[in-house]
């Protein structure tokens, strides 16, 4: 027998059907809430709501908790890689070696964009934002695909989703060295997807970058931690674009112009842009931390905490032992990261933030990281959307696979003007 949970309004009593994921995550069906009672329910922000139902990824922000495809995050941290995680997200299970082997073949087959989206770039002038370039040529790589509507077949499927998830870094890298002014640099099939990534980045003419393996490892690592988390912002703006049958580029770019806001995939850069102003100021870390124990105006601990995590983010504690190693490794020499480990230390010591159990979040270390890559701060939310694609795919794919799925239409309610009577504009003063 289903269990219902019950709705008493005005006299009548509606029976909500109750759904309990494998989890044992337990929600109320309210689908035909509306058809039963007139009432439809108010959650600003989506809080509270479910929007859908997804076999991808399971967080659990009391616990700490993060899955990929049942998968814990640790384990594929440590013993993945990027491009085996994003098979796993993209097509539900680990790859065998011969279906490993034929995806890394089609991301080296796919690496390349056409002669013609060149031209399309140097369009763009060059103070142009990494992440508006990123979206418009994401959407203008879809222009050079012939039309697919074949992804429930993973044979098929792998193509499109190799061809984004490859050329994304090249126009990633391509939008980088456009704004330096720089020639752009052509992958290299022998290197691997990261480090491909980074020669295209910063090799030139006349000395191809070979990026140590602390560097590799340390970006590898951070993609895998972004590769998806759930139904945030951006990958629910692929869903309700993906609902009205839109393919898989228009539905991506939109992701990516999602990602851009500062409030999501910015995060990180805001941490960057805090320790900057500290370095600038001169300010005290001790006195900066009194600032924001009083709320002062203009004085925020950013990269700490999380809406999702109420104990601890499990990336964060991933990504801190390989930020930790990674400048330990090669050894940059760079104020704000040391400014960076001492606002950690003090922050972690002082028991206001102890007991609100505000942590250091992902987005902490990974500007730190990026930022001891020599990746520039407008770049970061660019490598956030190269480590978010798979998880994109994936959910753009549930979508398209659902034989159930209807397009997106969530209700409102109006608090505007009733009955207003037109004025002539002669009439109006």
């Amino acid at each position: 027998m289903t269990d219902t949970a019950q709705l008493h309004y005005n006299g009548q009593t509606i029976d909500l059907p109750v759904v309990v994921g494998t989890q044992k995550e337990t929600a109320v069906d309210i689908s035909k809430l509306r058809a039963e009672s007139g009432l439809i329910t108010l959650d600003n922000g989506y809080g509270n709501t479910g929007s859908c139902s997804s076999a991808i990824t399971f967080v659990n922000g009391e616990k700490g908790i993060l899955k990929y495809r049942g998968y814990r995050i640790e384990v594929l941290a440590t013993k993945s890689t990027f491009v085996e995680t994003a098979y796993l997200l993209i097509f539900g299970e680990m790859p065998t070696s011969s279906q490993y082997t034929e995806f890394r073949r089609q991301l080296v087959q796919h690496e390349f964009i056409h002669e013609d989206m060149r031209h399309h770039l140097d369009g763009f002038p060059p103070n142009a934002p990494p992440m508006a370039i990123l979206s418009a040529m994401i959407n203008a790589v879809g222009c050079f695909e012939p039309v697919f509507m074949q992804p429930e077949d993973d044979e098929h499927f792998m193509k499109p989703a190799a061809r984004l998830m490859s050329k994304i870094r090249t126009i990633a890298a391509a939008s980088y060295r456009k704004s330096l002014g720089k020639p752009i640099v052509y992958p290299r099939s022998r290197l691997r997807y990261v480090e491909n990534f980074l020669h295209m980045m910063f090799s030139s003419p006349y000395e191809p970058y070979e990026a140590p393996e602390a560097v590799v490892e340390a970006l590898d690592r951070l993609l895998i931690l972004h590769a998806d988390h759930e139904q945030n912002c951006s990958t629910s703006t692929v869903r309700m674009v993906a609902s009205s049958q839109a393919n898989l580029y228009a539905s991506v770019a939109a992701g990516v112009c999602a990602l851009w806001g500062p409030l999501h995939g910015g995060a990180n850069v805001a941490v960057i842009d805090m320790l900057q102003g500290l370095v600038d100021s001169g300010e005290k870390l001790d006195r900066f931390i009194a600032r924001v124990k009083n709320r002062d105006a203009g004085a925020r601990l950013m990269g700490f905490g999380h809406r999702v995590y109420k104990n601890f983010d499990p990336r964060a504690t991933i990504i801190k032992e390989s930020c930790h190693r990674l400048l330990e490794k090669i050894g940059v020499d760079d104020p704000l990261l040391d400014l960076a480990m001492k606002l950690e230390e003090v922050a972690l010591k002082d028991p206001y933030f102890v007991e609100r159990k505000l942590y250091p979040n992902v987005d902490y270390y990974s500007g730190i990281i990026m930022r001891a890559l020599g990746i520039p701060t407008d770049m970061f939310t660019v490598i956030f959307a190269i480590g978010r694609l798979p998880g994109w795919i994936a959910h753009w794919r549930e979508v398209h696979t659902n034989t159930n799925a209807r397009i997106d239409r969530p209700r409102q309610i109006y608090i505007g003007d009733t009955v207003r009577e037109y004025v002539p504009l002669e009439e109006r003063g």
